[in-house]
C-alpha cells in the first residue's frame, strides 16, 4: 500500500498502558504502509537512549518489528523526548529527522515539524526550548545516572504543568506570522505538525497546514496518498 502515515504526541507513559496498546494495534494494522513519520513526543519523557525501563524495552520491540516488516520509519524529537537520539533510532530501524524537515509528499512540497518552535508568543517556553536543545546542556544531562535523569524529567514535567496552567490558551498555539515565515523559507505548500493538541486543517496564505492531535481517549493520524490527505481519529480504551 503506497500510503504515508503521520502521528505525533502519543506521550507514552507507564501510567497509560492503553495508549501503548493502541500504538501496538496501529502498527500492526498499518504494517503494509509505505512509511510512518512520528513527529515528536512519542514519549511523555525520554531520559536517554540507554533507558532500560519496561516501557522503553516494549516500544523498542514494537517499532523494530514494524520497520522489519518493510515500512520506512522516521522519528522526530519533540519537546518531551528531546533526548531521543541516533542510538534509539538505530535500534528500531528508524531515521532520526531534523526539525524542520522538508519532504516531497506524493508530489507536494511538504514541511514536517514538531510544532513547538512555531509557538513564538510563548517566550518563556522558547527560552526553555533553547536550553534543552543545546548540545552542551544535553551532554551534561546525559552524563548523569539514569536515576538522576529520571528525577530531572519528573521535575521538568511538574514545572511545565504549573507554567502552562497560568498561560492563556492562545499563547500556547502557533503564531501565524511564524507559520508563514517558515513555509516561505522552505518553499512549501503544505505543513504537517503536532505539539498543540489542536487537530484540524488550516488554510494559510502559503498553503495548507495540518495539525495532528495527541493520543488519549482517542488517537489521531494523517494518511496521505496521491491526491488525498486525510486527518482522522480512532477510539483508545485506556
Amino acid at each position: 500500500m503506497s500510503s504515508t502515515l503521520f502521528i505525533s504526541d502519543l506521550h507514552l507513559d507507564p501510567a497509560r498502558p492503553g495508549v501503548t496498546r493502541a500504538l501496538a494495534d496501529f502498527l500492526q494494522q498499518h504494517s503494509d504502509c509505505e512509511s510512518l513519520y512520528i513527529l515528536g513526543d512519542l514519549f511523555e519523557a525520554w531520559v536517554g537512549d540507554d533507558d532500560d525501563s519496561s516501557l522503553a524495552v516494549q516500544v523498542r520491540g514494537l517499532l523494530r518489528d514494524f520497520s522489519a516488516a518493510g515500512p520506512a520509519l522516521y522519528i522526530m524529537r519533540g519537546n518531551r523526548d528531546f533526548l531521543l537520539g541516533e542510538a534509539f533510532c538505530g535500534t528500531v530501524g528508524a531515521q532520526l529527522l531534523d526539525d524542520p524537515t522538508p519532504i516531497d509528499l506524493h508530489g507536494v512540497p511538504t514541511l514536517l515539524m514538531h510544532g513547538d518552535s512555531l509557538c513564538t508568543a510563548d517566550s518563556d517556553y522558547q527560552d526553555f526550548r533553547t536550553t534543552v536543545t543545546d548540545p552542551v546542556w544535553q551532554t551534561r544531562v546525559l552524563a548523569r545516572s539514569l536515576d538522576q535523569r529520571r528525577g530531572l524529567a519528573a521535575e521538568l514535567r511538574a514545572m511545565s504543568g504549573e507554567a502552562n496552567s497560568n498561560k492563556a490558551a492562545d499563547i500556547m498555539d502557533v503564531t501565524r506570522d511564524e507559520v508563514e515565515k517558515v513555509m516561505r523559507a522552505h518553499g512549501v505548500r503544505q505543513l504537517i505538525h503536532g505539539h498543540t493538541h489542536r487537530p484540524t486543517r488550516h488554510e494559510e496564505v502559503s498553503g495548507v497546514r495540518w495539525v495532528l492531535g495527541d493520543w488519549d481517549t482517542q488517537g489521531w493520524a494523517i494518511e496521505a496518498a496521491r491526491n488525498k490527505v486525510n486527518l482522522y481519529n480512532f477510539v483508545i480504551t485506556l
